[in-house]
């Protein structure tokens, strides 16, 4: 892969870690809730259904996707698409596990 810099727009990037800030400080604040036994079973769910994760999270992926879209060559980005698609996914390989060619 080609050592390009991808170049986004400040507004875009400033979004973008808005959310994920957000995303990790309220996972770590959820996660020492459940280690000191205050959180209850469903409090993560809770949390991505209530603060719309799953969208924010696709929007980010879309901003990023669509800029290496247009400032990459096909091959650069059909090779970034490879690696993508070797990444680990929930729910591979039996309930919640991961494939071990998925690692």
């Amino acid at each position: 892969m080609s050592a390009a810099e991808i170049r986004l727009p400040l507004d875009e990037v400033v979004a973008l870690l808005q959310d994920l800030n957000e995303f990790v400080v309220s996972l770590d604040r959820i996660g020492s809730r459940e280690a000191s036994g205050t959180a209850d079973e469903h409090l993560v769910e809770e949390f991505v259904a209530d603060w719309d994760v799953a969208r924010r999270l696709a929007r980010a992926r879309r901003v990023i996707s669509v800029a290496l879209d247009e400032q990459l060559t096909e091959e650069d980005n059909a090779e970034i698409d490879a690696l993508c698609e070797r990444g680990r996914f929930y729910g591979e390989g039996g309930a919640g596990g991961v494939d071990a060619e998925s690692r």
